[in-house]
Formats: structure tokens, sequence, C-alpha cells
């Protein structure tokens, strides 16, 4: 564990280096710590912008591409001393882009060798492909959910016991998943691919990300294809969407690469996000893991997903997968317990911090399953 100051006492020390986006039903807004400034409204002085930022929805932005990022982004800044503001809690937020598609990685080395451990005691820890790529899968882009939306403990076929058949029941092992997730901005045409360089200029920004799982589904049903139903049920994403520019000082070298990767993925360093990452359940904070810890780097997760010519679409969401360090696990599978998930009733927030740069919360309530009281 290592000290992080609370996300309020950050959020007291705002900058214009952050300015995240938010969509409502009157258009977007822009925070400025614990207030907001309608760019809707503001956009009578800026009718060039006005078609950006006048729907409920960031798609428009994002599809623009970055010189009408950074016009938009230095007009809210400029708006920081003019326009006026309403609080943060009095607005509806909504999910703050379409996603179009959405793939979730497995970036973190802790995390995937912790998890080896847990369920394949005795193996080698990783895979001999997860040192050369970025593993991942496709997830279920229309069970995308804005935070605060609450999660329904999801039913599947899982096994009680190994040497019977399986039944169709509720999940008893509801797990959460810190993540962040990568948001593309600019499409990319199919047959064309990009370097994690090039990739990091389709991102418009990052959101904080919480990819729910039921590990006793999962379990059963990912040998041979992979996951499914144990992770396509829901994962929650923050309303507020974090420029990519506002982390700039946040950029840091990764960890260290062996073996180095291939060509296509190589980077140019700082290429890693050092984000403090705060996991709290039921009102108590029960992990604190670091982005900086993650062995592949955001662009190199984006360019992997291009490498064989699929392109990009405005609204693809890339996800880290579980951010773990060494005594801070982003999860509750890494802790080895059967029994230690999540109940009905719980309730699991994410929170992440670079310096005075706040990311919008993840937070979720866990409903009981249909059919249960």
């Amino acid at each position: 564990m290592f000290a992080i100051r609370s996300c309020s006492a950050r959020l007291a020390a705002v900058s214009t280096d952050h300015l995240p986006y938010a969509a409502t039903p009157g258009g977007v807004v822009v925070r400025w710590g614990t207030e907001a400034i309608d760019l809707a409204t503001a956009a009578h002085e800026r009718p060039d912008l006005a078609l950006l930022v006048r729907e409920p929805s960031l798609d428009p932005l994002l599809a623009a591409g970055p010189d009408a990022w950074a016009e938009v982004r230095a007009w809210a800044r400029a708006l920081v001393d003019t326009a006026p503001r309403t609080p943060v809690a009095a607005l509806e937020l909504l999910l703050p882009f379409t996603i179009a598609d959405y793939v979730d990685c497995y970036a973190s080395e802790v995390h995937a060798s912790t998890v080896s451990r847990v369920l394949r005691p005795g193996a080698p820890p990783l895979h001999p492909n997860w040192r050369h790529l970025p593993v991942s899968y496709h997830g279920r882009a229309g069970s995308v959910v804005v935070s605060g939306t609450p999660v329904r403990r999801p039913r599947g076929q899982v096994v009680s016991d190994p040497a019977g058949p399986p039944t169709y029941a509720a999940t008893a092992r509801l797990d959460f998943e810190a993540e962040l997730g990568w948001v593309v901005g600019t499409p990319l045409e199919r047959g064309a691919t990009l370097t994690p360089a090039e990739a990091e200029r389709h991102v418009f920004g990052v959101v904080g990300l919480n990819d729910w799982s039921a590990r006793d589904v999962q379990a059963w049903e990912t040998v041979p294809l992979g996951p499914h139903l144990g992770k396509s049920f829901a994962t929650s994403v923050s309303a507020w969407v974090t420029p990519l520019a506002a982390l700039a000082q946040a950029r840091v070298p990764l960890p260290g690469q062996d073996p180095p990767p291939l060509p296509h993925l190589a980077v140019t360093e700082p290429a890693g996000v050092d984000l403090d990452v705060e996991i709290e359940v039921d009102g108590e904070v029960v992990s604190r893991p670091r982005a900086r810890d993650l062995y592949w780097s955001p662009g190199q997760l984006v360019a992997h997903v291009t490498s064989n010519g699929a392109g990009l679409r405005t609204g693809d969401l890339i996800a880290s997968g579980t951010i773990s360090s060494l005594g801070a696990p982003g999860c509750l599978l890494e802790r080895g317990d059967p029994d230690g998930y999540l109940a009905d009733g719980s309730e699991v927030v994410l929170r992440y911090a670079a310096g005075p740069v706040v990311l919008g919360e993840v937070r979720g309530r866990v409903e009981a399953a249909v059919g249960q009281p």
C-alpha cells in the first residue's frame, strides 16, 4: 500500500490542464473542479464549434480529430474565467459516447501471473505469448453502462461439484476489475495499421472502467475459446472523459519489456501512464494499485488492435485489463478466497488520479439476480 490523497482533496487543486468532458441531455459539459461549464450553451459565441458540443453525446467531438480537440480545449480554458458554472452534483450525466467496439486487454503482468497461480497452481505463471503481444478479447459494446448504473447479478452455467454436471444459477463469485479505458476518436480505415506512437494520435482520452466478472461462470466457459458470458453482462465506465492531452505530465517509462516487442509494437519512452487507482468496496478502501506498473502501454494496446488491418471506429473502447501492483490487487480473484466475492447490495467505487488530474469515478451497486428476493 502507499499513500494517496483523497480525490476530493485533489479536486480542490484543479487546473486548466485537465478539463474533462461529459454528456448531458442538453449537450457537452466540461468539468472545473466540482463545477461544470455548459459548452452547448456557451456555443452561441463559437458557432464554428457548436456542432461538436450540442448533441447529448461526445460522438461529434470524438470524430472531429486532434485539431478540433485542441481548439475546443483552448476554448474551454478561456471559458473558465467567464462562463457560468453548475455544480457537478446537479447534472444528469449520460453514457458519454456511443460504444463502437469494446476490446478488453490483459496488460498487467502482476495480475496475469497472480491469476495463474490462483487458478493453475504449479503451471508457468504466463503463457508463452504473453510478453510478445497484448493478450485481449472482444467484449459486448451493448453492455457498457455509465457510472452509477446498478449491476444485476448475472446467471450462467456454473460447476459447484467438480464431479457433477453444471447447473444454471446466479453467480456466487461476482467480482470487479479496476481498469482504464482508452477512447478512440478518429477512425482508421480497414487494411491500415498503426505504430504505438501513431495509435495515440487516434486516442481522444481515457475513462475509468470496471469490467464486472462472474468468476464461476468464466471458469467453466473459458476453455477453449476464452471468456464470454462471465464477462459480457456489464462494464461500467466513468461519465467523464479525460483528454489524453491532460495526462502529458503523467507519462512515465514502462517497467521494462523483455524480450523487446516486435518492431510494429516498439515504443518511444515515456509510453506508460502514472495514475494512482483507489478501490473502495462498501465504504472501505481495499486496494491501491498503480497504472504505471502495467506491462503494455496504451499506444501498444491500440496498435495491436489494428495490427491485422481491422481498422478503428470512432467510439472504440480499448480497456487495459485489471490494473494490479505487488501487494495491491485490482480484483478479488487475486486474493484466492473462494468465498471472498461481492454480495447483493455491495457498492464498488473506483477512483483514479495523477497529481491534480482526477479522472471521473466509476460507481456501481450490485442488485440481486432476477428471480431472487
